[in-house]
């Protein structure tokens, strides 16, 4: 380079080429416009997967939705209320005992209801109704949030609408498929109901316990009226119990339904619905107007009646009514009796159960409780429980001896005795040497009960049993003369009834006769039993004994101001004790023991059982004139039981129920049989609810 500055060129050499220099920002828009080739490229790709990804999920939607729907039950359900048939059990007299089966009220409309009703339910179960579409997010989400923070359960979130598909449609089973059909018939529902009907439909279809369906139905069962004629605090409690039926019944617990009611009337003026002085108000008033429903009478002996109806007649498809033998006046005073007497007891007795029965001469059930409380239990200790019955049992033992030719005034020695190393001392610990019959009866001893079993043989005491009812296994050991085999207090009763009902048998029962809703007499008891089983001469002297041991025996406490004659029992250690007697109106049976078999702290046959038969006796007889005890019938006991003609349905094959009747064809009911005009204003109003579905 030339010290000017130019470039000196060596010969040779081309110069070099300076390196192009390009303008100002002509660069950067090809860049950008790749990097936005790049983008739309990537959006395009975005949209192409977000639109494939759509596209499948619709199509799983679908799939799912076509899952859910393709087995949806019938939709008519909504309209026709299946139901099961109901069994109505009466008294004679026509008294309700118990109902069975579904059971619907009258169709109401919401302008037939007084506002606070659903304004009650709405409060309570959906406040959402009128602004949602059959499913309510918010209210979801606001049950989740809820029960998170509760950490359980505490809020459901399924609408009013949802509850009606569910209980119309669906089975309470809880899975994701019965949980999606219940949104796409509650979808259904919004799109072809408005929501007045959908209220309606509900308000007529919810179950409120105990067999009831519908506000009308609930209303008359718990509360006697009609639902358009409930209080406030009436409806609260109807409201309050959808939630669960059982837990908020006023009929089972008063006191619980009546704080859920509470709730209930506050949440109306959480609501809107009230203002807090209206729910002060109508608690109050519902509260100082609350009376408790008296407790269900006589559900042990329900139970027990209600497994039999099936044996007579079909009634799968039809509702029939049932006209019992229970006395209600009897029933009452035998519940309130054992309960009284068992509540009274020192705890120290450790006694806790007691069952009894109540038998006419010739069978008929007048009063059965099967235990101290039915709510706690309702195992039927009169007709399940086999226990032993002790020196009850020695009736059998007796009776073969004195049809083996023996008498009460015979005397044999009372004294330590062992048969095959069995040893059985008497309760005293005391030995009484020469005694007749007659006293070792009175005084159960049971040496001489022992030494009569071995003498007319083992066997003879158990066809005595046998012949008098009792079909229970019997061991025929030495024990058997001291009632070591367990026995029902149903059939032990039986067995002495048939002293009181002159030497001729009998065999329990309940049924009177059954009748369809149209009033068409479908069975009718008539006769019953097996015939004479005790000869005149053994009876009467079995009775001479019987009255011995009230009068002088270990029965002194079941002494009334009539002729009776009975027999005490207690199993060994204490664990039963019994006590079954009768008067010519009544054969009463007791037994008292525990369920897990513990022995009782000495009570005997001759104590609380004998104050228990004492007292109910005494309340069942009351303005009964006094009467003699029958006198036996004569003639020669059956080798051999009589046997039912196949014209006949005997109940001693079907559960023990007892009695003989006709049981007609359905479809070929009994002639001329007009019943009672009671029990005819109950198959009247069966006839209205009939007519009031079909509409």
């Amino acid at each position: 380079m030339s010290k000017n500055g130019q470039v000196k060129e060596t010969p040779g050499e081309k110069p070099k080429a300076e390196p192009a220099r390009q303008a100002p920002g002509k660069g950067k828009p090809r860049a950008r416009a790749r990097a936005k080739g790049r983008g739309r490229a990537l959006g395009w790709r975005l949209l192409k997967w977000a639109s494939v990804a759509a596209i499948w999920c619709i199509f799983v939607g679908l799939c799912f939705v076509a899952w859910l729907a393709y087995d949806l039950p019938d939709l008519s359900r909504l309209t026709n209320a299946a139901r099961r048939a109901s069994v109505t059990l009466v008294t004679a007299d026509g008294q309700i005992l118990a109902s069975y089966g579904d059971l619907y009220g009258k169709a109401v409309k919401l302008d037939q209801l007084p506002s606070y009703l659903p304004d009650a339910l709405l409060a309570t179960e959906d406040r959402r109704f009128y602004a949602h579409f059959g499913i309510d997010p918010l209210g979801l989400l606001r049950a989740i949030f809820a029960n998170l923070q509760a950490g359980h359960l505490v809020q459901g979130g399924s609408t009013i609408t949802q509850q009606l598909a569910k209980n119309v449609f669906l089975t309470p089973d809880r899975t994701i498929r019965r949980k999606g059909q219940e949104v796409l018939l509650a979808l259904w529902l919004e799109h072809n109901f408005s929501k007045q009907q959908i209220l309606t439909l509900y308000l007529n279809r919810v179950y409120f316990g105990a067999g009831t369906y519908g506000v009308e139905a609930a209303a008359r069962k718990y509360f006697g009226k009609s639902a358009s004629q409930v209080t406030p605090f009436e409806a609260a409690m109807l409201a309050g119990m959808v939630k669960a039926p059982s837990r908020y019944n006023p009929v089972i617990d008063p006191k619980a339904a009546a704080e859920r009611a509470k709730v209930v009337l506050y949440n109306m003026a959480n609501a809107g619905y009230a203002t807090a002085a209206d729910a002060d108000k109508w608690i109050a008033q519902g509260l100082a107007n609350m009376r408790t429903p008296p407790a269900a009478s006589g559900q042990y002996y329900a139970d027990w009646v209600l497994d039999q109806v099936a044996s007579y007649v079909n009634y799968a498809d039809r509702d029939v009514v049932v006209v019992t033998t229970i006395d209600r006046q009897a029933q009452v005073a035998a519940e309130g009796v054992v309960a009284k007497l068992l509540a009274g007891t020192d705890a120290s007795k450790n006694a806790g159960q007691a069952a009894l029965i109540a038998l006419s001469p010739d069978g008929a059930v007048r009063a059965m409780v099967g235990g101290r409380d039915y709510g706690t239990s309702q195992f039927n200790r009169a007709t399940q429980s086999l226990r032993p019955p002790g020196s009850s049992f020695k009736l059998f033992v007796y009776l073969a001896a004195m049809e083996a030719g023996m008498s009460p005034d015979d005397v044999m020695t009372d004294a330590p005795i062992s048969i095959a190393g069995y040893r059985p001392d008497n309760y005293d610990s005391k030995f009484y040497g020469r005694v007749t019959l007659r006293e070792a009866f009175a005084r159960s001893l049971n040496s001489v009960a022992l030494q009569l079993s071995e003498r007319v043989g083992r066997r003879k005491v158990i066809e005595a049993a046998r012949r008098l009812g009792v079909t229970a296994d019997l061991t025929a050991g030495p024990s058997i003369a001291l009632g070591a085999s367990g026995v029902s207090l149903l059939e032990m009763t039986g067995a002495y009834a048939a002293l009181a009902n002159r030497g001729n048998g009998v065999w329990p029962y309940g049924i009177e006769q059954i009748l369809d809703a149209d009033g068409n007499v479908l069975y009718k008891r008539s006769g019953g039993g097996p015939g004479h089983v005790i000869g005149g001469h053994a009876a009467a002297e079995m009775i001479d004994m019987m009255q011995s041991v009230i009068l002088s025996g270990t029965g002194k406490a079941a002494a009334l101001d009539r002729p009776a004659a009975g027999k005490t029992g207690t199993s060994q250690d204490y664990r039963d004790a019994w006590f079954i007697g009768f008067t010519a109106d009544l054969v009463t049976g007791v037994w008292v023991g525990n369920d897990d078999n513990s022995p009782m702290n000495k009570v005997t046959g001759g104590s609380l059982p004998t104050r228990i038969w004492h007292d109910f006796m005494t309340a069942a007889e009351t303005g009964k004139p006094v009467l003699p005890l029958p006198t036996p019938g004569g003639g020669e006991v059956p080798v051999a039981a009589l046997t039912p003609s196949p014209t006949t349905v005997s109940t001693a094959s079907a559960g023990g129920a007892g009695g003989t009747g006709v049981a007609t064809d359905p479809q070929h009911p009994l002639g001329d049989n007009t019943p009672s005009p009671q029990i005819q204003g109950i198959i009247d109003r069966l006839k209205v609810l009939n007519e009031q579905r079909k509409k």
